[in-house]
């Protein structure tokens, strides 16, 4: 089956489009998320999976060969160091499909949203 995002009205039918084993990394993305910021409202935003607190939180999403993670530019020039081993751009990280996810390094930057999210003024 091939993934129609457009389609996808919720994260639970977003995930169930990709195969078992992209499923399953997209489910530890979201659980390890929603572990550190179980306040935070699930939504698709831009056709991806969104997770807003006083606004837009992190996205994720999956792609042929990686997942796509976006922590924003903040969260991506904060983790410049730890980010060396990957692809990224201003506000965003590819995860390859051929290498674990790391976790580690996912719950510090989603921490550090989160730090950024909460002092910042609620967003309407």
């Amino acid at each position: 089956m091939k993934p129609n995002h457009a389609q996808a009205d919720s994260i639970d039918s977003y995930i169930a489009q990709f195969p078992s084993d992209v499923q399953a990394r997209l489910q530890r993305m979201r659980e390890t998320i929603l572990k550190l910021a179980p306040e935070a409202t699930e939504a698709m935003s831009y056709q991806i999976p969104t997770f807003k607190l006083n606004g837009n939180l992190v996205h994720f999403a999956a792609f042929k060969k990686h997942i796509g993670f976006y922590p924003g530019a903040a969260g991506i020039a904060a983790f410049q160091d730890e980010l060396t081993g990957y692809k990224s751009a201003k506000g965003s990280v590819q995860f390859p499909l051929d290498q674990p996810l790391p976790l580690d390094l996912i719950n510090k930057i989603v921490k550090f949203r989160l730090a950024q999210n909460l002092v910042a003024p609620k967003k309407r």
